[in-house]
This record gives C-alpha cells, structure tokens and sequence, in this order.
C-alpha cells in the first residue's frame, strides 16, 4: 500500500434512472430530483448510465440537458454511452450542444464495442451497413477528433445565404480534456492513456491473464478485485501524458445505512446477498470479475475502502446507487454519503 493515500477531493454518485413503462416521465423527474438533490448536498459530479431497449435512460444527453438547467455547479457526466449505438459526429454535436448549455460542467463517458444482443437489434440499427460497422477503438478516436476540433470535411465557407463549417459546432473549447472511457481491461486503460482521456473504473474488471497480471491473485490463487483495478489505473497512468496526475475516478457500489431505516436496512442488505455470489470467481468467457456491493455504517465503509489497493491510488469516486431502489431510499443514500461517509474519507462538500 502507498504510505500516503490520495486524499478524495471529489465525491460523485451515478444512477440508472429506472422507470416504470406505464409511467416513464415520472421515472425521469426521480432522476433529475435525485441530481438536484446532490448539488444541495455538496457533491461534485452526478452521472447517469445508459440503457437501450431497457426500463432506463436510453438518452442520457437529453436527461443531462434538462439537469444542466435545473442546476449551477454540479459536473454531469454518462458512466457510460456505448458508442456501438451511436453516430460518432452527430454525437459530438450533442454533447458540445450540452456542455455549452451547462456552463461546461459535462463529462462524457463512452465505451466501445459491439451493442449488446446486436444480433437481435442489429437489423433495426443498422440495416444496409451491420456487417460493415467498426466497433473498435477508431469509433472513439473518431468522437475524440470531432470533439477536439479536428475537421470534419473538406469543405467550409459561404454557399448562398448559407455558412459552412469543416468542424463540429457548436465547439466547447475545454470539452475535449473532460472525455472519459470506461474501461474494465489493461488494453483500455492503455488506450485511454495514450489518447489523453480519463478512465472510468466501475465494479466490474476483466481477470485477464496476460501481461502484468502475476500480482492480481490473492493468497488462495483467486483472482484479487482491488489488485486487477490497481493494474487498470497504473497502466493508465503509464501511458498518459499527464503521468501520476492523470484523473481516475473509481465507481463502486456502496450504500451507508447510517440514517436508514429498518426496513431500509434489510433491503440493502438482500440486495448485496443476492449479488455476491457474482463475485466469488470471474464471470462468463469474458472472465468479468465483480466487486462485492458495501453495505454498513460510513464507519465501517471508510474502513473498507481505505484498505482498498485501487481506492487508495484514487483521489474521486462515483459511487454507483442501486439499481432497483425507491426514490426515498436514493436520497438516505446520497444524503448518508455526503454527511457521514465522504467526510470520513477526508472530502468536504462543494459550495
């Protein structure tokens, strides 16, 4: 362990957005309360993940937009758009679009990769071109360019009554070094470190073996959590061009119960059960490994996650809520996290 832990300078808080089908506003006014609520606690980054053909946000561009004017000062971010769905110029529209409205508060995360049951959804998204779609990192390269003001087309200039640009607009001059990639193996840390982004770590990590893994067992021979993350962001960090200052914000799942109540209680506690088999052995041929939820008093948390080898290399987090709460249950949570839990870990509250 490092004798000196990075002390957290930032505390932020992501959600899912869960609606109800018969009722989708509703869902979406909980989430945009819940970000409103988390600026007036003091917290400095809200995010909201991204679900298509599922019961959640499926535009989280739009959801941030509507936050960005309901708020001042706290950074919105997506954890994260899988840009397999997405058109990488016109997304870059949207969200220079957002980030001016917010005052440049906007985080963008992204991922690559193929959709999720593309098979099923592949003839609906991209009918003439499936077979041709390129889900690798060049679909994040491309954003990044856009983004960063990089031209578009060759042409520009003055066609009629009409003015063309040969980059994006609107641009956001800063937007483009508050670009993140949410990665789970040592390729995307590397990746996201060579092009200057910042890395999003979450709850899930791939238990790879290969290069750099001899130390990310435990003393059983079992793959270690904190050990595969503490890779992730050294090798990151190795390769970008900020070094030890590049930003890393880590994401696990935690839920203080301090001011909960009983019944409050027992359903935290059910949750994390039923998830922890998950995190027993690496999943699937993808061989995912889970990190177990924390649930239990600030005390007991801060205590956990100051014995965490990848926690301790990080000075932010984005603690992920819960995915099938009540809305009263999300703000004891984040209420919870920014007066008991976030000080224990040495974090003051935003002004």
């Amino acid at each position: 362990m490092p004798s000196t832990p990075r002390p957290l300078r930032k505390l932020g808080f992501l959600t899912i957005g869960l609606f109800d089908a018969a009722d989708p506003a509703r869902g979406h006014e909980s989430t945009l309360k819940i970000i409103e609520l988390g600026e007036r606690l003091g917290f400095d980054s809200a995010w909201v993940r991204h679900r298509h053909l599922q019961y959640g946000i499926s535009s989280p561009v739009a959801v941030l937009a509507a936050a960005s004017q309901r708020t001042r000062r706290i950074e919105l971010g997506t954890a994260v758009i899988p840009l397999g769905w997405e058109n990488p110029l016109r997304l870059a529209e949207d969200l220079a679009t957002v980030d001016l409205l917010s005052g440049g508060r906007l985080n963008p995360g992204v991922s690559v990769g193929p959709p999720m049951h593309y098979e099923q959804v592949k003839e609906a998204l991209y009918p003439d071109t499936a077979d041709a779609e390129d889900f690798s990192y060049e679909r994040v390269r491309r954003l990044l360019d856009f983004v960063r003001g990089k031209a578009a087309t060759d042409f520009s200039g003055v066609e009629g009554f009409e003015v063309f640009s040969d980059v994006v607009q609107p641009h956001s001059p800063g937007l483009g070094r508050r670009m993140w990639y949410g990665g789970g193996s040592l390729g995307s840390a590397r990746w996201a470190g060579e092009h200057g982004m910042n890395l999003l770590t979450s709850s899930v990590v791939k238990a790879e073996t290969t290069e750099n893994t001899e130390n990310t067992e435990n003393t059983d021979g079992e793959a270690d959590f904190a050990a595969i993350q503490l890779a992730l962001i050294k090798k990151f960090r190795a390769h970008h061009p900020d070094g030890e200052a590049a930003r890393v914000s880590q994401g696990l799942v935690v839920i203080p119960t301090d001011s909960a109540s009983p019944r409050q209680r027992a359903t935290y506690e059910a949750y994390a059960a039923k998830r922890l088999p998950r995190t027993a052995a690496p999943q699937g041929p993808g061989r995912l490994l889970f990190a177990p939820d924390l649930v239990g008093t600030s005390a007991e948390i801060a205590e956990r996650l100051r014995a965490h080898a990848a926690f301790r290399e990080v000075d932010e987090v984005a603690f992920a809520l819960p995915f099938t709460f009540e809305h009263e249950d999300y703000v004891q949570i984040l209420t919870d996290m920014a007066t008991k839990l976030g000080p224990a870990l040495g974090w003051r509250p935003a002004g």
